[in-house]
């Protein structure tokens, strides 16, 4: 018979032993009963008996007294238990670990749509790849207004540092003239006279952005006659791709539409303004959770985008 205190040389030498009929012994042993282990375990107390029972066999001693109500340890059986318990445990844990592992965790992220479809899903196919146990919402918003709590995560576009949760400045934003090519070559002479002669277009949410850049631009004679407001960034990049008139987007985030040369800028003198992106995490977690490894590859990816240079 082995010695009951070499639990390690046990098990090796005893590797057919169920793991079910440590664990049944475990929870009698500190219940000192098979009913209370029986229902901790959701079994039947005459299975939790039976594999016990196996187990006694295939160790060759006993490890319980039984009395017609109620069991008690040998003094193997508490030997036993001293020995084995630790790394019952610590099987438990690993084998919890490991099939968390496997189980799909799901993140909400709140972010505003010019962001998603810009940056954000051109570079998703990274994350998910590496991450195909993770699932993300992402709800998208139009506006500065509808941040919201009820998620992970958030990326906000802000002239003021959130105040709430643990917040990372990506990067700021700067505003620049941008149109189609056909209105560039119509107005190829006179840029500063389209400005006074074609809509300009903007987000609502700076409805003096146009005076603004104009004021920083140097531009005197600054008299549009038509200015036109749209609550989406989206929109007012599209209206511009559509000729519809002079657009002020925002670099880095657009970069795209010149890259594709769908917009072409009118003037080279950006608009500077506090407006930066930030990620908001509005609740601490522990490292390498799911939320805090994605917090770490959206800082990673973004933080200190930057315009490319001219030419």
């Amino acid at each position: 018979m082995p010695y009951i205190g070499d639990s390690n040389n046990f098990i090796l030498e005893n590797m057919q032993t169920p793991i079910r009929g440590l664990r049944s012994f475990c929870f009698a042993a500190r219940s000192l009963s098979f009913k209370h282990a029986a229902n901790e375990l959701y079994l039947t107390p005459s299975a939790v008996s039976h594999q016990i029972k196996q187990l006694e066999e295939q160790l060759g001693i006993e490890l319980f007294v039984r009395k017609t109500r109620s069991i008690s340890l040998t003094t193997a059986g508490k030997d036993f238990f001293e020995a084995i318990s630790p790394i019952v445990s610590t099987l438990e844990s690993t084998i919890n670990e490991f099939s968390q592992m496997q189980q799909n965790t799901n993140l909400t992220i709140t972010l505003p749509e010019f962001f998603a479809s810009e940056l954000l899903m051109p570079r998703l196919r990274e994350w998910t790849s590496a991450h195909p146990n993770i699932n993300l919402q992402m709800d998208t918003l139009k506006t500065r207004k509808e941040l919201t709590r009820h998620s992970d995560l958030s990326i906000v576009l802000s002239s003021n540092k959130p105040t709430e949760g643990v917040v990372t400045e990506l990067f700021n934003l700067e505003y620049i003239p941008a149109c189609n090519k056909n209105l560039l070559a119509q107005w190829k002479d006179d840029h500063c006279k389209a400005l006074n002669q074609v809509p300009l277009i903007l987000h609502k949410a700076r409805p003096w952005a146009w005076h603004q850049w104009a004021e920083k631009a140097g531009i005197v004679d600054f008299s549009p006659t038509q200015i036109i407001q749209i609550d989406s960034m989206f929109g007012v990049a599209r209206a511009a791709q559509q000729g519809m008139g002079i657009a002020l987007i925002p670099l880095p985030i657009s970069q795209s539409w010149l890259d594709e040369l769908w917009l072409y800028k009118l003037f080279e003198r950006p608009l500077t303004t506090k407006d930066k992106y930030y990620l908001v995490q509005h609740e601490p977690s522990n490292v390498n959770h799911p939320l805090d490894l994605f917090a770490k590859w959206v800082i990673a990816t973004f933080k200190n985008t930057q315009t490319k240079p001219i030419g």
